[in-house]
């Protein structure tokens, strides 16, 4: 699934192919969306915007389309009307003069007012966007040490929307190795240098990934490993997706685990309890 970063960079490739000019057509996969393809045909699109893993299209009449990708999901922007040869099935399409804003093999998409944004059961409940500017580490350390929160097992806790938004599986395992903190625990079983460190690394890794379109790994490190002939894969990360392959940081092979079928990765000598 997608994470935070990810949608804010096809926000960012939506934005510029679609924002600011008027669309010529709309289209929905879905029968109970087809009757709003009129009343946003014609019309400035003002925004596209990632909210957590969700993205909003917005409109100058005050319609909204929220979408989340979930699982699947995927944007595709093209000419104008210029479909792409795939076997995914097209959910939702935005066209201009110029170019075409496709969604594929996503079903979350609704269609919203500007004032029913507010309560809708995705968007009311996520916590602190990690890609706002205005999110500091402060706040976020607060978070970990809130009484809703704190007695939560990190490694499910971290995957809560309503707790921070955008983070995700790969960011989860990422988080938990830069602070130096065991999978296993709770944010009251931390100290507050512990919790400071969790903050401060889920903060920074989400914005390093989105600035560099993927990369948690130190950044110098990534670029003596490429350097190397390593592949992204391999100098992507600091422990997902690496497991029995040495730590970066002290050699010992990462271990595999697997919570409720999510795949999580730790180094047991860096993230000792």
């Amino acid at each position: 699934m997608p994470e935070g970063p990810e949608i804010q960079l096809a926000a960012d490739a939506v934005a510029e192919a679609i924002a600011g000019r008027p669309t010529t057509a709309v289209s929905f996969a879905f029968d109970q969306l087809k009757k709003y393809e009129e009343k946003l045909t014609g019309v400035v699109v003002t925004a596209v915007q990632a909210r957590g893993k969700a993205m909003l299209t917005r409109f100058a009449n005050g319609y909204n389309i929220y979408s989340h990708n979930q699982l699947y999901g995927k944007w595709m922007v093209h000419d104008a009307y210029d479909f792409p040869d795939t076997n995914r099935q097209l959910r939702l399409a935005i066209h201009n003069e110029e170019k075409s804003a496709l969604l594929y093999s996503a079903s979350d998409i609704a269609v919203l007012r500007d004032g029913e944004l507010d309560s809708h059961p995705f968007l009311s409940k996520l916590g602190p966007d990690l890609l706002d500017a205005s999110v500091t580490i402060p706040q976020v350390a607060a978070r970990f040490a809130a009484d809703e929160f704190r007695r939560r097992r990190l490694t499910t806790l971290l995957l809560d929307q309503g707790f921070l938004a955008g983070l995700g599986n790969y960011l989860r395992s990422e988080v938990l190795f830069v602070a130096r903190v065991h999978p296993s625990l709770r944010p009251m079983d931390c100290s507050e240098a512990q919790i400071e460190a969790l903050a401060e690394a889920a903060v920074s890794l989400t914005r390093q990934s989105y600035q560099t379109k993927g990369i948690t790994n130190d950044l110098a490190l990534a670029k003596k490993l490429k350097a190397e002939g390593q592949s992204y894969r391999e100098y992507r990360f600091w422990v997902f997706d690496r497991d029995g392959r040495p730590c970066y940081n002290c050699g010992t092979p990462i271990i595999k685990d697997s919570i409720g079928g999510r795949r999580l990765y730790y180094c047991p000598a860096c993230q000792a309890k």
